[in-house]
């Protein structure tokens, strides 16, 4: 099954992808997630919320778990991978993660003595000193007997009758013994073990003072091993007791690990995930395929069973089936993608398949046809499988491949079967076309700069444009004509009709999308207008309000002058009475700019120009849209910029240019910038390979060119020349 899953990922292109998550992993396992999916999708969402501590690597403590169960002793160090496994989990515990990963993480209990166990270690994984006196002492005696080691080197190092026997006064560390290095006769001068020979003939020796001190450490350090091993036993028994938990966590380490990487890629890359839903419909927004550098982002939509791909050649039909059927696995294994997820949808699929790669090999002594006849002969059985074909007809007569295939594929569809089909000829589409289950797109190609768009139109037939593929790649336009001749005046005007049927398509869809922009734009008016029109009426009625209490207040002021007896009063009273009327301002309906057409105005959010001017009214064009508002509500605005021009940037092929340039007699700067000019007119020419003559001379030349030769982007490589171009006095420079 693995095997099948690593054709698959090669053939989709996905094994640098797949490689690069696996680095993330704390330690190698399945790059596959099994269990529940929805449950993993609502852990790893909320995982990608929060900063979470980096997950420590691990060793693979399968077998550290089966010599457990049979009652063996770990070594410390093997002790010490569960302890980072424990420690890790108590620190992971402490975070507050969404609801799934909590009560997730709330089921993992430490027994008893598990975090008392992880006390006993320091950061690099060594028995604490505290922990036991014998192990102080041990270390206190091995740190004076290397003490004394380095003294009793230091002190023959600097002997008088040992010095003229030196070769040098280094400590060197032979099969794990520290030694000195020494000429013959040494022996008259000191006592000392021979251990072993340097290829310049001298000796590498152990002082008999020295060679007794080291005999006293390995006694140290077997004591110390004695205590760690004492220490091991009584830990791995404590840790078989617990032999379910340790299994139990060991596997949530690898699934929290799962989590830790996919988490860890998305934000790297900036990546979403696409949770698979329950059903064989595909919906892919500005999805682009991880193998692809600066992609141009894919979005379809195939919600029928067969999707044909048709068109030009060398226009990214191979690579849109290889995105789909990505796309689909990535989302199946919960592998974080290049995707606008919230807008994209990608059903279930229990199986995928491709037929990409041609069969035919030395080895399997199949015909390329008979592959695939034989690929296709295991796909009658299968179900909920989602297949992948490319260039279908290879192989074999396309007439033939044809109707093969047309009945082959009708068979697949009654069976369910999901598939996506590229092919450069069109007698299988016509035929396939009639089925309700199949679906159509075409690569475009830009007939005015003769190459293709890597774009796709739904709903047609394709044109290959292998003619003006052919001329686009330096075939002689004599030998192209030739060939259009024998193809046949009738079929070359179906090309041409499909041609223009593809044009007119890709017109009206252009034409539709403006006129969506438009309604959107309409949409977008009318709630504006809507709004505006809420805001004007609570205007007004709060005005009014305002008005209906100012006149009030003023013919209350009035009617106090009937009750008043005094006459000043009444005079006052009526002055004040005058004095409210006075300051009551009734709304101006005049216009206060003068507006006339060709002006540019603007009304609450929507900006236009004025293209008419009735009485009361005005007629406001705004992104092609033509609406009537009143002057009164209409404001000046500043012109509507107009979008930047595009820059356009036109090279020349540089003419008489050769394969090689001659470098000899100029000065090291002269000769760079003139090398630097020759690579750039070489890569605008189309050459791959070139070749610089600098000469040997003193080497200076040679030295700058090499120098700079090696930091070019733009050169793969380069090496000296063969002995009859120029040999050492040249450079092959492949670009």
């Amino acid at each position: 099954m693995n095997d099948l899953k690593d054709e698959l990922v090669s053939k989709l292109d996905l094994n640098n992808y797949l490689t690069e998550l696996k680095a993330l992993f704390s330690r190698d396992k399945d790059i596959f997630l099994q269990g529940d999916s929805h449950l993993h999708f609502k852990r790893i969402c909320e995982l990608c919320e929060v900063e979470f501590p980096t997950i420590p690597a691990l060793i693979n403590l399968d077998k550290a778990l089966t010599h457990l169960s049979k009652q063996g002793i770990l070594h410390l160090e093997e002790i010490y991978e569960f302890v980072k496994i424990f420690l890790y989990f108590d620190k992971v515990k402490k975070i507050n993660f969404g609801s799934n990963l909590n009560s997730w993480l709330e089921k993992i209990e430490f027994p008893n003595g598990i975090l008392e166990l992880c006390e006993k270690f320091d950061d690099k994984g060594e028995l604490k000193e505290s922990l036991d006196e014998r192990l102080i002492n041990l270390n206190t005696a091995f740190k004076m007997k290397n003490e004394a080691i380095q003294a009793e080197f230091k002190k023959h190092c600097y002997s008088k009758s040992l010095t003229p026997y030196l070769i040098d006064t280094q400590i060197h560390l032979i099969n794990n013994l520290e030694s000195l290095l020494v000429r013959g006769g040494f022996n008259h001068a000191i006592k000392a073990k021979i251990i072993g020979r340097s290829t310049g003939g001298g000796f590498y020796i152990v002082p008999e003072s020295v060679e007794k001190l080291q005999n006293d450490l390995e006694k140290l350090q077997n004591q110390k091993e004695e205590i760690y091993y004492e220490y091991a036993k009584n830990f791995s028994t404590f840790l078989a007791k617990n032999l379910l938990f340790l299994k139990f966590i060991n596997s949530a380490f690898d699934l929290f690990d799962h989590y830790s990487a996919r988490v860890l890629m998305a934000k790297k890359k900036d990546y979403e995930f696409v949770l698979c839903e329950n059903s064989d419909e595909i919906v892919l927004k500005n999805f682009a395929h991880p193998a692809l550098k600066n992609p141009k982002s894919v979005s379809l939509e195939f919600k029928k069973q067969v999707l044909i791909i048709t068109g030009v050649n060398a226009g990214g039909k191979s690579m849109l089936l290889k995105s789909i059927l990505s796309a689909c696995f990535l989302a199946k294994h919960l592998l974080p993608m290049h995707i606008k997820a919230d807008e994209s949808k990608i059903g279930a699929f229990k199986e995928f398949d491709a037929i990409i790669e041609d069969p035919q090999n030395v080895k399997n002594d199949i015909s390329t046809f008979a592959g695939r006849m034989l690929h296709f002969s295991k796909l009658f059985t299968k179900k909920n499988l989602l297949l992948g074909i490319d260039e279908i007809e290879l192989g074999t007569d396309f007439e033939e491949a044809a109707c093969l295939y047309s009945t082959l594929i009708s068979h697949l569809i009654f069976n369910k079967l999901k598939i996506i089909i590229t092919t450069h000829h069109k007698r299988l589409a016509m035929l396939l076309a009639e089925n309700e289950q199949v679906e159509l797109i075409a690569a475009l190609y830009d007939e005015e700069f003769s190459r293709p768009k890597y774009e796709f139109l739904k709903g047609t037939i394709g044109k290959s444009y292998a003619f003006e593929t052919a001329l686009r790649y330096q075939i002689p336009p004599n030998l192209v004509k030739k060939a259009k001749e024998l193809y046949g005046e009738d079929k070359q005007n179906l090309e041409e009709m499909v041609s223009k049927n593809i044009n007119l398509e890709l017109d009206l869809k252009l034409k539709l999308n403006e006129v969506d922009k438009k309604e959107q734009k309409i949409d977008e008016i009318l709630l504006s207008l809507k709004d505006q029109k809420e805001k004007n009426e609570n205007e007004f009625r709060q005005k009014l309000r305002d008005l209906e209490l100012k006149f009030y207040q003023a013919i209350e002021e009035a009617k106090k002058t009937i009750r008043l007896k005094d006459t000043k009063e009444k005079q006052r009273s009526l002055n004040k009475a005058n004095e409210l009327k006075k300051n009551i301002v009734l709304p101006s309906m005049e216009q206060n700019e003068e507006l006339r057409v060709g002006d540019f105005v603007k009304y609450e959010k929507i900006k236009g120009k004025i293209v008419g001017i009735s009485k009361n009214d005005a007629l406001v064009e705004s992104e092609g849209i033509k609406l009537r508002v009143p002057l009164k509500l209409l404001k000046k605005s500043g012109a509507i910029p107009k979008p930047s021009p595009k820059t356009s940037i036109n090279i020349t092929k540089p003419s008489n240019l050769g394969v090689s340039l001659d470098l000899h007699g100029l000065r090291s700067d002269e000769a760079i910038s003139r090398l630097d000019k020759f690579i750039s007119d070489a890569l605008i020419a189309g050459f791959d390979e070139v070749i610089v003559y600098h000469g040997i001379g003193t080497g200076k030349l040679a030295f700058a060119v090499r120098e700079f030769l090696k930091t070019h982007k733009s050169v793969k490589s380069f090496s000296d020349a063969p002995i009859n171009q120029g040999g050492f006095g040249a450079k092959v420079v492949r670009l």
